[in-house]
């Protein structure tokens, strides 16, 4: 069957978190932060287990596990608005993990049935962004990826 659809645009795409209420499963209640310029991927590398024996000429090899670097960044149009919206975030999620509940972040793109989702941890401060004449400013804030969710189906987030 051919493709319908050419291909989606990242117009429109809506990055949200949530925390858990319940240990390990998926917030029911996702939170809008706005003006989010930049969203980095995450790449999924293999690892290779070797299973050589003695007896083999040549090294062989089994499928081991995913690796997502452990390293994501979201960037944002930097503005107190912004910095109010980062700051309830960071601070919903560090008040989340003394319960051992995580933060989720979804990752909406217009047109596509389900979203993305990243378990991880934001950094506890909002990084100085670099500075240069006649340009936006804005702020990568950085996400240790605690699970790599993946696609999975939608929560319609809300505004902060």
């Amino acid at each position: 069957m051919a493709a319908t659809v050419p291909g989606l645009s990242s117009v429109g795409i809506i990055f949200s978190y949530g925390v858990e209420t319940t240990a390990g499963t998926k917030p029911t209640a996702f939170t809008i932060l706005d003006r989010c310029n930049t969203i980095g991927g995450v790449e999924l590398s293999a690892d290779n287990i070797d299973a050589s024996a003695l007896e083999d000429e040549i090294t062989r090899y089994i499928k081991g596990r995913l690796d997502t670097g452990g390293d994501w960044e979201v960037t944002f149009n930097l503005t107190d608005e912004v910095e109010a919206e980062l700051d309830a975030m960071i601070s919903a999620s560090e008040t989340a993990a003394e319960s051992s509940l995580r933060t989720w972040y979804q990752v909406s793109v217009p047109k596509l049935s389900k979203a993305f989702f990243i378990v991880g941890e934001p950094s506890s401060y909002i990084p100085m962004p670099e500075m240069s004449q006649n340009t936006l400013l804005t702020v990568a804030l950085p996400i240790a990826i605690s699970e790599y969710i993946g696609l999975a189906t939608k929560v319609e987030p809300t505004a902060a």
